[in-house]
C-alpha cells in the first residue's frame, strides 16, 4: 500500500494518491471524475474503485461549489427530456429558489455505473443534498454502494433523497420520496377488467428497474383478485419511449393477436402503442382500448384523450427539497446520522376517453 503525502487536510487522500494506488496518471484520473471525456470502461472500474477506498474527497471543489455559504441541490436524472421527472424536478428546483438555494442538473443516461459516480462527484462538489430521481436497478452491488454514499454524504453534512423509487434496505441515511406506484397499476388494470378485458396487453418498462416491477405487480395482483387468469406471454418489457410502445404493440399482433387492451407503462408508451394499433387499421377505443401511466400533460393532448394514472410528480419535488430544508434546519427532530425517512404521496386513476368493453369480434373465448 501506498504511503499518503502530507496534505492540507491531515489524513485526506489526494488525487496523486488516487493516480498512485491506480497505477495510472494524475490526468487519467481528472478525466474519469471530470466525466467530460471519453475513457475505457476498464479505466473507469479501477480509479472509482480507488476513490472509494480511499474515500476521496476534491475539497478545492467543493469550496468552489459552496459558493460562500449557499446551498447548492444536485438533481440527477435519467434523461433531461424525460416528462415525467421533469416535472419533479421543476418541484425541486422552484422550492430551491423559494429558499435562495442553487440547483444542478446531471443526467445518468440509464447508466447505473455513470449514476453511482454522478452520487460520489456531488458528495465531492459539497453540495447540501443530491436528489435521485426515478427508479432504482435491482441488483446488490449497485445497492450496497448506493448505501455506502448516502453514508458518506451524510457524515459530510450532506444527504441523498430517492424520488420515485423504494428505500434503501437496512439504516441507511437517506430521505425517499415516493409514489404509491403497484396501487396506481393495480387500479389501472382493475379499471380496464372492470370494462371487461381480459387479454390485457401489459408493457411495465425495463425488467430491471424497480418503477417497472412494481407496475408490473400491482397489474398482476388486479388479475389476481378479480380472477382472471394472467397471461405472462402478454408482457413485453422494453424502455420508457414511444418507440417501444410502438413495436411491442407491432409485435404482439402477430404473435399474440386477441388482446383487447393495452396496458402502458407510461403515456409516452401508450402514444407509440397507439400510433402502432392505427397503423395497422384499429380503431382506439372502438377496437382496442389502451392506457397509460403518469398523466403528463400529453395524456390530455392524445386523440383519444388518454385515461392514465395520475403521479403527483411536482408535488414530490417540492416534499424532496422542503425534506432536505426541515433536515439541515433541525426541523421535527431530524438530524445527521438518523434512520431515513419514507414518505408516499397518492396516486389515482384519470378517467377519459381512451377505454370502452371489448369489441365482440376481439373478445377472448
Amino acid at each position: 500500500m501506498s504511503q499518503r503525502k502530507a496534505t492540507g487536510d491531515a489524513g485526506r487522500a489526494t488525487i496523486r494518491d488516487v493516480a498512485e494506488r491506480a497505477g495510472v496518471s494524475v490526468a487519467s484520473v481528472s478525466r474519469v471524475l471530470s466525466g467530460n471525456y471519453p475513457v475505457s470502461d476498464e479505466l473507469r472500474r479501477r480509479v472509482m474503485k480507488v476513490v472509494r477506498d480511499l474515500d476521496y474527497v476534491t475539497n478545492a471543489h467543493a469550496r468552489s461549489l459552496a459558493g460562500g455559504g449557499t446551498p447548492t441541490v444536485a438533481i440527477l436524472i435519467n434523461n433531461i427530456t424525460g416528462a415525467a421527472f421533469a416535472h419533479v424536478a421543476k418541484g425541486v428546483e422552484g422550492a430551491a429558489t423559494l429558499r435562495g438555494w442553487l440547483s444542478l442538473v446531471g443526467t445518468t443516461g440509464d447508466d447505473p455505473e455513470r449514476e453511482l459516480a454522478l452520487v460520489n462527484l456531488m458528495r465531492q462538489q459539497g453540495v447540501a443534498a443530491v436528489v435521485l430521481l426515478g427508479g432504482a436497478y435491482d441488483f446488490d452491488e449497485y445497492q450496497l454502494r448506493m448505501a455506502r454514499f448516502a453514508r458518506s454524504l451524510d457524515a459530510a453534512g450532506s444527504h441523498l433523497v430517492l424520488v420515485g423509487r423504494p428505500p434503501l434496505e437496512g439504516d441507511v441515511p437517506a430521505t425517499t420520496v415516493d409514489y404509491d406506484n403497484e396501487g396506481g397499476a393495480y387500479a389501472m388494470a382493475s379499471h380496464l377488467l372492470s370494462a371487461g378485458h381480459r387479454r390485457v396487453l401489459v408493457l411495465p418498462g425495463p425488467d430491471r428497474l424497480t418503477t417497472a416491477q412494481g407496475r408490473l405487480r400491482g397489474a398482476q395482483r388486479a388479475f389476481e383478485a378479480y380472477g382472471v387468469p394472467f397471461d405472462p406471454g402478454l408482457v413485453r418489457h422494453g424502455p420508457y419511449d414511444d418507440t417501444h410502445g410502438y413495436e411491442a404493440v407491432e409485435s404482439a399482433l402477430h404473435e399474440t393477436p386477441d388482446f383487447t387492451a393495452v396496458l402502458a407503462g407510461t403515456d409516452v408508451v401508450a402514444a407509440g402503442a397507439m400510433q402502432a394499433l392505427r397503423a395497422a387499421g384499429l380503431r382506439v377505443p372502438e377496437d382496442v382500448s389502451i392506457v397509460g401511466y403518469d398523466d403528463i400533460p400529453l395524456a390530455s393532448q392524445l386523440t383519444p384523450q388518454l385515461t392514465t394514472v395520475h403521479v403527483p410528480y411536482e408535488e414530490m419535488g417540492r416534499v424532496a427539497l422542503r425534506a432536505v430544508a426541515d433536515r439541515r434546519g433541525g426541523g421535527a427532530g431530524r438530524r445527521k446520522g438518523t434512520d431515513g425517512e419514507h414518505l408516499v404521496l397518492g396516486t389515482h386513476v384519470v378517467v377519459r376517453n381512451s377505454v370502452r368493453p371489448p369489441a365482440p369480434t376481439r373478445t377472448a373465448r
